[in-house]
């Protein structure tokens, strides 16, 4: 007889489904109990096979719509049409993929990624170089930082974004120099003022193309004396400053930390293993130390779960694709909560922990439940009403619930819908225990 898991069982299978890879599919959290802890380590780190979840969602097809036409014409109405619906089916292909991915640790790293180098399509307006950027962090995603730093530090939106366009040797602007080092590669207080000042002469002769994030270069645009950036001086250029901040020791504690906060604690200390990790600037590595880590017994170490998070766990465990859902509703909706993929508020991304949880946030949570439980597979629930609460923390990967959410879904089992719509909505779902 198999026996039965501890709640520390329950919880860091939980924990790592969660984490890595948006939640359980029906029956998964329960299979991986049986198999044990070292299973479930293997099956989150999972990437890079042939995902026939992934096959069946179709990128859309984005043309680069060019200039902003003049005035109030026919062809103005087409053109914001276009940028709109480009801009809507970039969403949803994405959480599509979030959802469907048979392995989706790739994704989830993709989305974290996101948020660090953080680019809004409400400034570059574009759906075109949003995608190509997407597809830059995937590829990245569990790479080599510095390779990936080195792309992204000439990446079309990230450089209109942050007004590399302006970045002229006569008149630099130190934007994306500041915010390269700042949030992107090495921290707060890390640096000098000179060395933003020198960061930014080492990205001048750069131009994007606004509608497709097409990134030229133009050495008599270009700064091309000596520069002293951290310590070291020479001659420098986007990818070679890039490479030189990335080699720095604090550019791997930085990083480091930055993932243990994200996706272990906020109020708790990475272990130095977890940096030394990350040397070599693996992200593969990186990430397979803190999935191998101890935190996630720990008690202490619980997150909320980001709104976009919690939709796409909620898809995977009712086998409901973004797609198939009204896209004004579903948008209207996570915009209401607080976060659409894309669009983050600003260069530092979305706020992460407890600003989720706001009474307003849980409102909207509560539309978009409804909505995801229209279209659900609620067969889980299939069981002898004296099963049903029991049963439905394994089905969404819950290591308990409170003997308050019990009773309040106890009372809700004649009526599967409302039932799951509770589910979703209890504090042991939306948090990460």
């Amino acid at each position: 007889m198999t026996p039965t898991p501890t709640y520390t069982e329950r919880l860091a299978t939980a924990r790592l489904l969660h984490r890595f890879n948006f939640g359980p599919t029906p029956g998964q959290y329960a299979a991986l109990l049986k198999a044990g802890l070292a299973a479930t380590q293997r099956t989150v780190l999972e990437h890079g096979l042939p995902d026939p979840g992934l096959d069946s969602v179709v990128a859309p097809n984005l043309p680069d719509l060019g200039p902003y036409p003049p005035g109030n014409t026919p062809a103005a109405t087409a053109f914001y049409q276009a940028m709109n619906t480009g801009n809507q089916e970039l969403v949803v292909w994405w959480l599509d993929r979030m959802v469907v991915s048979h392995y989706p640790l790739a994704e989830r790293m993709t989305w974290f990624w996101h948020g660090h180098w953080a680019t809004s399509i409400s400034k570059v307006g574009y759906p075109l170089p949003m995608q190509r950027q997407n597809n830059t962090l995937r590829h990245y995603a569990l790479a080599n930082f510095r390779d990936m730093a080195r792309v992204m530090v000439v990446d079309g939106a990230l450089n209109y974004w942050l007004d590399n366009e302006e970045n002229y040797i006569s008149s630099p602007n130190e934007n994306l120099a500041r915010e390269f080092m700042e949030l992107m590669t090495l921290g707060v207080n890390k640096f000098t003022q000179d060395d933003v000042t020198a960061a930014a002469c080492a990205l001048t002769g750069y131009s994007t193309v606004q509608s497709n994030g097409n990134v030229t270069f133009d050495e008599q645009q270009h700064y091309d004396k000596p520069l002293t950036v951290l310590g070291t001086r020479g001659k420098l250029n986007a990818e070679s400053l890039a490479w030189l901040i990335t080699s720095k020791a604090q550019n791997a504690k930085y990083i480091a930390d930055r993932i243990w906060f994200r996706f272990v604690s906020g109020t708790t200390t990475p272990p130095s293993s977890l940096e030394e990790s990350f040397k070599g600037r693996d992200i593969d590595q990186l990430v397979s130390t803190l999935v191998h880590s101890s935190a996630w017994s720990d008690p202490a170490n619980s997150l909320v779960k980001s709104p976009v998070e919690w939709f796409v766990g909620a898809c995977r465990a009712l086998k409901v694709r973004p797609s198939s859902l009204n896209t004004g509703d579903l948008l209207w909706g996570l915009s209401q909560m607080g976060q659409v993929p894309f669009n983050p508020p600003n260069v530092g991304g979305w706020p992460y922990g407890q600003a989720w949880l706001s009474g307003a946030a849980f409102q909207y949570r509560f539309e978009v439940s409804q909505l995801i439980v229209t279209a659900a597979d609620l067969s889980p629930l299939n069981v002898p009403t004296s099963k049903m609460v029991e049963a439905s923390a394994d089905w969404l990967g819950v290591p308990e619930w409170s003997r308050r959410t019990a009773s309040t879904l106890a009372a809700a089992t004649k009526t599967p819908a409302e039932f799951a719509t509770l589910a979703l909505l209890a504090p042991e779902y939306a948090v990460s225990a």
